[in-house]
């Protein structure tokens, strides 16, 4: 009988003060037992085989069938050694996301990100650490102090040293006076009494075919489009301008079909 990964003979041999005797079961239906040396050896080599895991024969995991001879009882007193060793569980732990923030490795050269990778200042744009793979994205920023900025998408191939961002097919924003640009053309426009103020939350839904503005949680329907490839976030400032990014834990609840955005091993 296998439990928690290896046999109930290995769970003995893991308690404090026990001892190998009665031998495992395989032990006893072993007609001719090897010499130690000549088990340890074997059971090395059968290590080296499985390259770390543990799959006991059926006869050495106490369940009957099989041979059940010296190789397999060797093998499974040095499986239960490493369940030991590694805490009893023989499981690789799994590899954590990491969260989306902004990535100092694309960003312009006067840029100050600070927080964590949430907060931008300085002179000069910066992209987000993962692109938009998934269909329908949402993402916010925060204005906590104004100046000149502006948030939107952008390819790897944006110069982030040259603003304001959408001069040219490399990226799509929206500026702080409320215009949506794109390759140098005003492509829509927030209504003049709806402007972002300081402590306002700017939420962008992209689709791949549409960018679209929320203002604290209102679609302000006005969509602009016009961008390929692959585009991640992106934001610039200038003039003391201060924004903090919101990739997750997001201030409003995003639209109906839109969420946070993800890596692409977590969406396939």
């Amino acid at each position: 009988m296998v439990k928690g990964g290896f046999s109930s003979s290995c769970a003995a041999l893991c308690r404090p003060g026990a001892s190998r005797y009665p031998p495992p079961r395989c032990a006893q239906t072993s007609p001719t037992p090897a010499a130690p040396t000549q088990a340890l050896g074997r059971g090395r080599e059968a290590e080296r085989r499985g390259r770390g895991r543990c799959r006991l024969s059926p006869a050495a995991a106490g369940g009957g069938g099989g041979a059940g001879g010296p190789r397999d009882m060797a093998a499974s007193v040095f499986c239960c050694l490493r369940c030991c060793r590694d805490g009893g569980t023989g499981h690789i732990p799994l590899k954590e996301m990491p969260a989306v923030q902004l990535d100092t490795q694309h960003m312009g050269t006067d840029v100050v990100i600070v927080k964590n990778g949430r907060r931008i200042c300085g002179t000069g744009g910066c992209l987000a650490s993962a692109p938009l793979h998934q269909n329908k994205s949402y993402f916010e920023f925060k204005i906590q102090s104004t100046g000149i900025w502006g948030i939107g998408v952008a390819t790897q191939k944006v110069n982030l040293n040259q603003i304001p961002l959408g001069r040219d097919v490399h990226s799509l924003v929206m500026r702080n006076d409320g215009a949506l640009y794109h390759n140098n053309e005003e492509k829509n426009r927030l209504p003049a009494n709806s402007l972002p103020q300081e402590g306002d939350v700017v939420g962008i839904t992209y689709d791949h075919v549409e960018l679209n503005v929320y203002l604290n949680g209102k679609n302000m329907h006005c969509p602009a489009s016009g961008i390929r490839g692959t585009v991640y976030p992106v934001v610039y400032v200038d003039d003391s301008a201060i924004l903090d990014c919101q990739f997750s834990e997001f201030y409003h609840t995003p639209p109906p079909g839109f969420e946070k955005i993800l890596f692409e091993q977590q969406i396939f």
